[in-house]
């Protein structure tokens, strides 16, 4: 949120005209804080519990309970799912980025698929350096001569 806003502030963007934070008291809570800290006041800000389907306002005791076939309920669950849709493809970016920019890049002969192998057994480049030839081997695609060089490769760097 900090980010976001103080981002809107430098650009010289416009505010929008309601904020809904996924969570509940505590998330909303955080989510004004930052605000406040940037010296934004006046922005409506909400956040949706997603269990019981609650709505959090600020400044209020107990939470706003639409019912269940509510349309007012659906749109905001779509909001709130697609915003998650959002979240989690550019996350899966990132991760892919991630996989795409790594030292394996500069081992000669592995492609996209084995590079993706390998992290995917072995989670990071940490746990590769640690591992075995004989366990680099046992990845699919993975021969035993190119875990041998490959466990060199990573030995030296």
């Amino acid at each position: 949120m900090g980010r976001r806003y103080a981002r809107v502030r430098v650009e010289g963007g416009t505010l929008p005209n309601l904020v809904m934070v996924d969570g509940g008291k505590g998330q909303l809570m955080s989510a004004l804080r930052a605000l406040w800290k940037l010296e934004i006041h006046d922005l409506p800000v909400v956040g949706l519990a997603k269990q019981m389907e609650e709505i959090h306002v600020p400044d209020k005791a107990m939470p706003i309970r639409l019912p269940r076939n509510s349309p007012a309920l659906h749109l905001i669950q779509r909001l709130r799912d697609e915003a998650h849709r959002f979240a989690n493809a550019y996350h899966q970016k990132l991760r892919k980025r991630r996989v795409q920019e790594s030292v394996l890049d500069e081992f000669p002969g592995l492609g996209e698929k084995r590079k993706l192998a390998l992290l995917q057994r072995f989670g990071s480049i940490q746990r590769l350096r640690e591992a075995s030839a004989e366990e680099i081997a046992a990845v699919p695609g993975i021969g035993p001569r190119t875990a041998f060089a490959l466990r060199e490769f990573l030995s030296r760097g």
